[in-house]
């Protein structure tokens, strides 16, 4: 309802027009053009959204890869120090930003395929401020980080080592906090080159940084955390100076968005609340964070395996293997997470029902050039990064498995960005409990240790049975999935109801209807009910 003090001689739309933002009626135009198509038209909407993403998932791969480099000049000691610390890190902290960022995405994608851009600025400011909030505890425990190394049996050494880097990594949990919603606001609007151009030009800011901190300044352990410090910030200033430079934050501003706007629904009224947005973020927190500590509970495990170095060692290696090919799919499952949500904020069931298909055969494709990268490669693989016979052994024997895995982990990695574009962030959340720690925990129990006694194979064959089963249960998910519920859903998740009563008011009107003006006011509750139906 329009909130002007002279309602009857308001004749603004609740949103400003398009001619306004013509950068966004730009971006609406074009998906719906592509999304105008078949299976392979969206196959291309997908991948156009993905390759960019995969692009900057590379680059930071590769920034994570310098310095671990330069840790390594630097001795075994800030070696494994370092390692620690990014352990650590990762488990409690960046693991937790990210999947606190991800409850934004339903938010904003479904938002931008309605057209109701001001929920976008609005849930970026709010999850902005929700991370900040978490990074609050976080940062308390890291201070802590010390002690509780050392009460849980580390070495003091390695343990003072780590401590030392992660206090110099506090400031990225500003930094985190800010470049994840930053990244998915970005993302939801289908913009997503400029985060490779972005993270290509602080990659090669990052290198000089490093050596400017550690080689010049001998700041030794502390300038490779602050390195990686200032390369998050750089690649956050890039990205801003992007969306500000194009009218995505400001610049859009004149005298016809300030007139629409003062008769606008408030964002905040109805269009997101709180409530909603922690919901979505704490679900898929918990997605995230679930898949992700299971590698960690993995590495703990192989310590108590019959070679605990030549496991823990193999099993770096592997991590690190799956961590680059994750990349892929990850990509994959953003795309079709904003491609899902935006065909269900524009109220297009059956082409989001499209998307989710088409999202998942990509999946299976993908985990097919896994499998067979994982199988050709097993021999010359582990070889570049050892030369140890013992590591190679494990190593080699493990990489088949973890290709077969990745049969069941790309399908499912999709198909969890099919749940997080609808906003069911928290069933992926009950599928990764039930596979991971129901079925995926007990295997890898039994094969690796008794009664299957397969050692380091059989760790790695209970997580070829975590990801066929939470394969299987995503498919199942999103084969049950009543897409026309999703999209009334997503008009309430938005807040479109009000926009759609408008847009039928302003069509009656353009039409040359004759029905009373008051009447349609007053049966507009009937007119969102047969709008809706």
């Amino acid at each position: 309802m329009c909130h002007c003090s002279g309602a009857p001689q308001c004749r603004e739309p609740l949103l400003p027009p398009p001619e306004a933002v013509p950068a966004r009626r730009d971006r609406l135009r074009s998906e719906r053009a592509a999304g105008g198509g078949g299976a392979i038209a969206e196959v291309a909407s997908i991948v156009r959204l993905a390759m960019p993403m995969v692009g900057a998932g590379l680059l930071i791969y590769m920034r994570s890869l310098v310095s671990m480099l330069f840790l390594g000049q630097l001795g075994r000691l800030p070696l494994a120090g370092g390692s620690l610390a990014l352990g650590f890190a990762n488990i409690t902290g960046y693991s937790v930003l990210s999947g606190l960022a991800a409850g934004m995405d339903p938010v904003c994608g479904q938002a931008f395929g309605a057209g109701r851009t001001s929920v976008l600025t609005a849930a970026l400011r709010r999850t902005v401020m929700l991370l900040l909030a978490a990074s609050i505890p976080i940062s308390l425990l890291w201070v802590a980080m010390y002690r509780v190394l050392v009460a849980t049996g580390q070495d003091p050494d390695i343990a003072a080592c780590a401590y030392e880097f992660i206090l110099c990594s506090l400031p990225d949990l500003v930094v985190q906090s800010f470049l994840h919603p930053v990244r998915v606001y970005l993302r939801a609007q289908s913009i997503t080159v400029p985060l490779t151009y972005a993270a290509a030009a602080a990659l090669l800011l990052h290198v000089p940084i490093n050596f400017l901190l550690v080689q010049s300044l001998r700041l030794g352990i502390r300038g490779v955390a602050i390195g990686a410090v200032c390369t998050n910030i750089n690649f956050l200033l890039f990205l801003v100076a992007y969306a500000c430079l194009s009218g995505l934050i400001h610049g859009n501003d004149d005298g016809d968005d300030v007139k629409a706007a003062a008769c606008a629904v408030p964002a905040d009224e109805g269009a997101m609340d709180w409530g909603c947005l922690v919901k979505l973020s704490v679900h898929s927190c918990m997605s995230v964070c679930l898949e992700w500590w299971w590698y960690e509970i993995m590495v703990l495990l192989c310590g108590v395996l019959a070679d605990p170095k030549a496991a823990v060692a193999a099993m770096g290696i592997l991590i690190q293997t799956t961590s680059l090919v994750y990349i892929f799919p990850h990509s994959l499952s953003c795309a079709v997470s904003t491609r899902v949500g935006h065909e269900l904020g524009a109220g297009r069931p059956e082409r989001a029902r499209l998307v989710a298909r088409v999202g998942l055969v990509c999946g299976a494709v993908l985990g097919v050039v896994a499998f067979a990268f994982a199988a050709s490669m097993r021999l010359a693989w582990a070889r570049m990064f050892t030369t140890d016979a013992a590591i190679l052994q494990l190593a080699s024997s493990a990489l088949p498995i973890l290709g077969a895995a990745e049969l069941g982990n790309c399908p499912q990695t999709a198909g969890c960005g099919v749940l997080r574009g609808s906003a069911r962030p928290g069933k992926a959340a009950m599928i990764n409990v039930s596979a991971f720690y129901g079925v995926g925990m007990p295997a890898a129990l039994a094969l690796a240790f008794w009664p299957a006694r397969l050692d380091f194979r059989g760790m790695w064959a209970g997580m070829l049975a975590a990801q066929l089963v939470c394969a299987a249960l995503m498919l199942l998910s999103v084969q049950r999935t009543d897409w026309t519920e999703q999209a009334v859903r997503a008009r309430e998740l938005t807040g479109a109801v009000a926009t759609v009563v408008a847009t039928a008011v302003d069509d009656c009107h353009s039409k040359s209807c004759h029905a009373d003006e008051s009447k349609v006011h007053v049966d507009s509750g009937l007119l969102v009910v047969t709008v809706l139906s």
